[in-house]
């Protein structure tokens, strides 16, 4: 009985969001375009989550630099981790696009036909500019500036972070304010299933049952692949981390991680399972317990490809080309900013989602509710992806660390 309790808590937030969907759904089949009267509450949690997300994005970023000293000591290791953990959420990406090019995502629903806003008239190095910079700071307020602020919270980082103990205030300053946006967003998301599901009565309202159809083959395609990654990449890891004593051990010893991945939806609270299977398959500690604490914020296979997704499913939506190798380098770029930020909030994976809509220049009051529907609905397996790329991971990382012969060495002992 409790086990099913835990269980209805960890999904709690996705089993009412899917509700809250399901109940916006059959109010949109039978009241029809009528249903337009409850699409202010869908405006009103939007227009909550623009509002925070300035703040948000400020925090999470610039206390996220200002909390690296502690990896300072790493230094060999640590630039192996970076580059491996780098390494698999490209694969991942990259994965992803291919799948898509191969199995495109025709949309017969067009959400809008609203010409992209564009951020770019003018020669590439304008352009570069704009989207890289704000004229002043108070545009940087501007969910338009989404890049610009980025960037400038990553120098505020490191900024504190070279003021040593100077600058500690600033960075509790900095911590407290992204635990204080974190709570803010706990909030804000608790109205979810009342503003999407009005949301999602509005479309099914407008455009009716074939928009179910929308969701269906992204969604499929994105486990399928999913799963394909997991089994065969996940194996072919573990084969250059060990060998076929590699593969072996990793997958006898991965049932409990990919449990609790799944169970917690939650790639924190699956370090303590990695941590222990790490230590039956030999990977020294000083490697696991830099690693998999580490990958457990920073390191988003999953996340990585489920951004992939969003995109496409965004550029269908909206009827346009996402074969354009351009579009394709920034979905890729994307990808590694999502990967690092999602760890670092409850919900994270709405900056990366935002930060594409600003890049691309979609109108975000109608391309936000898609890419977060789409998140939710993916979560499960973003999570086993997540979780488990930590602990193969640190064998691969323990590979190129202690030698090709370090798996043998180990179970001699």
């Amino acid at each position: 009985m409790k086990k099913r309790t835990s269980l209805f808590k960890t999904y709690s937030g996705i089993i009412w969001l899917l509700c809250g969907i399901t109940a916006g759904s059959i109010l949109g089949l039978v009241f029809g375009k009528d249903v337009e009267v409850i699409k202010p509450l869908g405006d009103i949690f939007l227009n909550l989550l623009f509002t925070a997300i300035i703040p948000l994005v400020f925090f999470t970023f610039a206390s996220s630099i200002a909390s690296l000293e502690k990896s300072e000591k790493l230094g060999k290791l640590f630039v192996v981790v970076i580059g491996v953990f780098l390494s698999t959420v490209l694969i991942s990406a990259i994965i992803m696009i291919v799948a898509v090019l191969l199995f495109p995502i025709h949309q017969d629903i067009i959400v809008s036909t609203i010409p992209l806003e564009s951020i770019h008239n003018g020669s590439g190095g304008s352009q570069i500019t704009q989207l890289l910079t704000a004229n002043d700071f108070y545009e940087l307020l501007s969910r338009k500036s989404m890049l610009a602020l980025i960037i400038f919270s990553f120098l505020i980082g490191f900024a504190s972070l070279r003021s040593a103990e100077k600058g500690a205030g600033f960075r509790i300053f900095l911590n407290s304010g992204n635990e204080v946006m974190k709570q803010l967003l706990h909030l804000i998301m608790k109205t979810a299933p009342v503003g999407l599901g009005a949301y999602f009565a509005y479309q099914v309202g407008i455009f009716g049952p074939q928009l179910f159809g929308a969701y269906t083959k992204p969604l499929g395609l994105y486990y399928a692949v999913c799963a394909f990654y997991f089994v065969v990449f996940f194996s072919l890891y573990a084969f250059l981390a060990g060998g076929k004593e590699g593969m072996k051990i990793f997958w006898s010893n991965n049932i409990t991680p990919a449990l609790t991945a799944i169970g917690t939806c939650s790639s924190i609270a699956t370090m303590p399972a990695n941590l222990e299977a790490a230590e039956k398959i030999k990977i020294p500690a000083h490697i696991s317990n830099i690693v998999i604490p580490l990958g457990a914020p920073l390191h988003k296979d999953g996340s990585s490809m489920s951004s992939i997704i969003k995109i496409a499913v965004i550029f269908a939506m909206f009827g346009k080309d996402f074969t354009d190798p351009t579009t394709l380098l920034m979905a890729i770029g994307i990808t590694v900013v999502v990967s690092v930020v999602e760890g670092g909030i409850p919900n994270g994976g709405y900056i990366g989602e935002i930060l594409a809509i600003t890049i691309y220049g979609f109108p975000m009051e109608q391309a936000l509710p898609i890419a977060m529907i789409l998140g939710t609905l993916v979560d499960p397996m973003a999570t086993l992806l997540n979780a488990n790329g930590d602990l193969v991971s640190a064998m691969i990382i323990t590979r190129i660390s202690e030698g090709k012969k370090w798996l043998s060495t180990t179970l001699t002992v």
